[in-house]
């Protein structure tokens, strides 16, 4: 369904079920107020508080989804929107519930020979002592543990004695029965917006993320101003580029459409980049990182949002068929 300005009516997903309900509030409210201010007859959505029924029965025409995290984010409210026929912003069902899983994300690159740093994956059943304990001989020291399927940083903790493991598992289970622990990479992070889909798909400007003693958590992330974001980010430009080149291929082999924001780390030692993770539904928040490289790029917060909704689409854009 083609969008057009005049006769779309627009729901903003917003809030929903997950860990990250504060955020993606505060995501849809930007995008919300953006959107109106084009002339775009869009109204808040909250799936935790009314029915996605209730979009078809209302003549919603396109979903914006601002959602993080689980049911939002994790091809659930995609999979729906395409049996109501709604149109909606972001990667369809497959490449959203892919993305969603950093350990498939992982399967997922290494497959295609795309670097990320060396993990260990323990299901439920596998979270032994003795296998929890060995983790930091597998992986060294310092490493990172966290839930697979949560996004910023949430469940997350940095591991740089043996002795702490324990504590960082059980912290990260609280939010996922798996157990992700993740090779610490030394050096400057990174993060890097797409849009587009296919071949058409392109990088904006890299930004270069310098957070207090490295602390790039939840609250660092949404909640104060300690953390300093430099875009341009002041890489060499061929560092950029190679940055940009391997953000649009982890983009692309994940078969994400429409928008995204890959997570690096730049090595110290020798400058290789390591992608970390791929957000198909990332912040649009006054913190936010891909409003803040956009904008580098020319293309404002406002001009950004109706972009996006341009871009909504279904994976099967024909519809469901009754039977």
């Amino acid at each position: 369904m083609t969008f057009h300005i005049q006769t779309a009516k627009v729901a903003v997903l917003m809030g929903g079920l997950s860990a990250e309900r504060d955020v993606s509030i505060m995501s849809g409210s930007g995008v919300l107020k953006a959107l109106q201010s084009k002339g775009v007859n869009a109204t808040a959505f909250d799936p935790a508080e009314r029915s996605l029924d209730d979009l078809k029965r209302e003549g919603y025409t396109h979903a914006f989804i601002a959602l993080h995290g689980r049911y939002g984010e994790d091809g659930a409210v995609q999979g729906a929107l395409e049996l109501l026929g709604i149109p909606y912003t972001g990667s369809g069902v497959m490449a959203s519930a892919m993305a969603m899983d950093k350990v498939m994300t992982k399967r997922v690159w290494s497959a295609v020979g795309l670097s990320t740093p060396g993990y260990v994956w323990l299901s439920p059943e596998d979270q032994t002592a003795d296998n929890i304990n060995a983790i930091p001989a597998k992986l060294g020291l310092p490493l990172i543990v966290k839930p697979p399927r949560e996004g910023s940083s949430i469940g997350m903790s940095k591991v740089t004695q043996a002795n702490e493991i324990k504590v960082a598992a059980e912290l990260a289970t609280k939010y996922d029965p798996d157990l992700l622990a993740e090779e610490f990479i030394t050096g400057e992070e990174l993060t890097c917006p797409i849009l587009g889909n296919g071949p058409n798909a392109r990088a904006l400007p890299v930004v270069r993320i310098a957070a207090p003693d490295g602390a790039y958590d939840y609250n660092n992330k949404y909640f104060t101003d300690d953390v300093k974001y430099h875009c341009p980010s002041g890489l060499p430009e061929a560092e950029e580029r190679e940055v940009q080149r391997l953000v649009v291929a982890a983009y692309r082999a994940l078969g994400c459409r429409g928008w995204g924001r890959t997570d690096i780390m730049l090595r110290a030692t020798d400058r290789k980049p390591f992608l970390l993770e791929m957000n198909t539904s990332p912040g649009m928040t006054s913190h936010s990182l891909v409003p803040m490289s956009a904008r580098a790029a020319g293309i404002s917060y406002e001009d950004l949002c109706l972009m996006l909704l341009e871009s909504a689409t279904l994976d099967h854009p024909g519809g469901p068929k009754a039977v």
